[in-house]
């Protein structure tokens, strides 16, 4: 558990210094290397589970789709061809044409279906944190407002399962997906969006000189919950790929925590619902 907290607080602490600093351009860019290295954990999980994904390839598409917003914001018509919606679609030709040539008969079907859902499980979740963060002409919030809105959703995502964590700890006794991941409990989760309301909430007044009028303290934790919910919902895929693979953690990069997929898997659904709840453009 020390750590756990002591790896967390590090993780705040730099994730602040790159937006204090970089602003814009640093929270894109810390993004797009979390969806690599996600991505790199996720394909050796796939691996693991001998479904032989192109990982180095996938990697690659993968940083390119999740940065495709703010290419397409930064540099207009001539980076409409790095779009998500042109992206995925030529994945998936280079890579059905790779496994004729380069996976046995029996290794095709599951080596094109696990690269292809590591690009939108991973990296086209991800990209809606990029969305969020980057600025649009005409926007009604300013770029430091899109910045305060991406770390409140990593906030909600992140302090829910601390949360479901101490929750679960407490007063955990009835287990809410014992086949998945065993020491989850139903009162861990209403824990964890219980805090995850109240930490949105928090960030809503502290930020509400640079977010939209509408977003109240209120609204903000109202709208916290479905997106707890929706980090809850990815923490259980995560486990799901992890027991596929037979592993307990998808890596060690992070101390306490495990792998950088541990540290991103709760944000991936977070995202696109936060996204969608702030009707942003």
């Amino acid at each position: 558990m020390a750590k756990r907290i002591a790896s967390s607080l590090a993780l705040w602490a730099a994730v602040i210094a790159v937006l204090w600093c970089f602003g814009t351009t640093g929270a894109v860019a810390l993004t797009a290397i979390l969806s690599v290295l996600t991505l790199r954990e996720f394909y050796r999980l796939q691996a693991a589970a001998d479904f032989a994904p192109f990982a180095r390839l996938g990697m690659f598409f993968g940083g390119l789709i999740t940065l495709a917003p703010w290419l397409e914001a930064r540099f207009g018509g001539p980076a409409r061809h790095f779009a998500s919606h042109s992206l995925l679609p030529l994945a998936t030709v280079v890579f059905a044409i790779r496994i004729l040539s380069e996976r046995s008969p029996e290794k095709r079907a599951p080596a094109l279906s696990s690269t292809l859902f590591g690009l939108a499980y991973v990296a086209l979740l991800l990209q809606y944190l990029v969305r969020i963060a980057t600025p649009l002409p005409g926007d009604e919030i300013a770029a430091n407002g899109r910045l305060v809105l991406c770390i409140w959703v990593v906030a909600v995502a992140k302090f829910c399962d601390t949360g479901a964590l101490l929750a679960g700890l407490a007063a955990g006794r009835h287990r809410m997906a014992p086949s998945i991941s065993p020491k989850k409990t139903w009162e861990g989760a209403a824990g964890g969006v219980i805090l995850a309301m109240g930490v949105g909430g928090a960030i809503a007044w502290l930020g509400r000189d640079l977010l939209p009028p509408e977003f109240t303290p209120l609204h903000a934790a109202l709208i916290a919950a479905p997106v707890a919910a929706a980090a809850i919902v990815s923490d259980l895929i995560e486990s799901i790929i992890k027991r596929q693979a037979n592993l307990k953690d998808s890596g060690v990069a992070v101390p306490g925590i495990g792998g950088v997929f541990d540290l991103t898997d709760s944000i991936l659904l977070a995202a696109p619902v936060a996204y969608f709840l702030f009707g942003l453009r």
